[in-house]
């Protein structure tokens, strides 16, 4: 742990490093910084996590600026080396999924995906960097600036934040709305709603089954976005506890310090792998959601 986390008991230094720095309306009318969780949960709506904010704008400028200079740089005659072969293979991976996942024609579909999982990767790659690093130094700077140390919250992981999970979902989810009626119009998009997943060719006994179908269909599309954005949420989270955890551990002696730096190499190498998957699987479901919104009844 840093030298400002040593007066902190270990239920208050995870608490400080699940915490992020929230910026709104403090219980006196005006406006600032939380100083602990609690008063964050009272900022209300428009509370805004400063650190899941500008790290992952930062992040998505980040991909922004490589794969501008990658493509700067390409050229058909040229052989790829460096960033521009590693740019190249990223993108000939999406290329490859978004056709065998996706039988449409939409020009916005492939960018989408490989936006999603360089800026998801990018997101989740945040969390190998070591728990006290970035944040030790905001904490300096926030003491510099007049602050309590222990009340400078900094979270650098975006995706361990479920606004940032659940708002790429939404976004998802919207585009799944948007396609399905542009798609199949509002009356096949109804149809879908109603006359999945029991049909029959009585129309009375349809007409009876269409609450059942769409009380199924309607969970089954809103589970799309819960589970999409969720599932990256939870997994980040709890690999950015078990670092936290695994960094408790140096401060309790040689022995748990000498235990703690093999765990720590051992989970951040498995970690590589858990942030990779996840942000493929993000993109994956992604590509098949929207392809299901292409889907008409027919194809069912």
């Amino acid at each position: 742990m840093s030298g400002t986390e040593h007066s902190l008991t270990s239920t208050e230094y995870i608490k400080h490093h699940l915490t992020n720095m929230t910026y709104g309306q403090l219980p006196d009318g005006s406006w600032g910084f939380a100083e602990n969780a609690e008063q964050a949960k009272t900022m209300g709506f428009w509370a805004i996590n400063v650190d899941t904010m500008g790290w992952s704008l930062f992040l998505g400028i980040v991909f922004f600026i490589m794969f501008r200079s990658a493509a700067k740089k390409a050229s058909p005659t040229a052989i790829p080396s460096g960033l521009l072969n590693v740019v190249e293979t990223a993108i000939e991976f999406v290329e490859n999924n978004v056709k065998s996942m996706f039988p449409y024609h939409n020009r916005m579909i492939a960018p989408m995906a490989l936006t999603i999982l360089v800026w998801v990767f990018f997101m989740n790659f945040m969390d190998l960097f070591a728990v006290d690093l970035i944040p030790g130094i905001a904490q300096q700077i926030g003491g510099a600036m007049g602050y309590e140390p222990h009340s400078v919250f900094f979270k650098i992981v975006p995706s361990t934040d479920p606004n940032i999970t659940m708002g790429m979902a939404l976004f998802v989810f919207g585009l799944v709305i948007y396609f399905s009626l542009t798609q199949k119009g509002i009356l096949g998009f109804a149809k879908e709603l109603c006359l999945h997943p029991f049909s029959s060719k009585n129309f009375i006994i349809q007409a009876l089954f269409i609450p059942a179908n769409f009380v199924l269909e309607f969970v089954n599309l809103i589970a799309k976005p819960i589970s999409l954005g969720l599932r990256l949420f939870g997994n980040m989270y709890a690999g950015e506890i078990i670092f936290i955890l695994v960094a408790i551990m140096f401060g309790a002696g040689y022995l748990f310090s000498l235990a703690a730096g093999g765990i720590q190499i051992v989970w951040a190498l498995f970690h590589i792998v858990i942030i990779s998957l996840q942000a493929f699987i993000f993109m994956v479901l992604t590509i098949v959601y929207l392809s299901m919104a292409f889907q008409n009844a027919d194809e069912h």
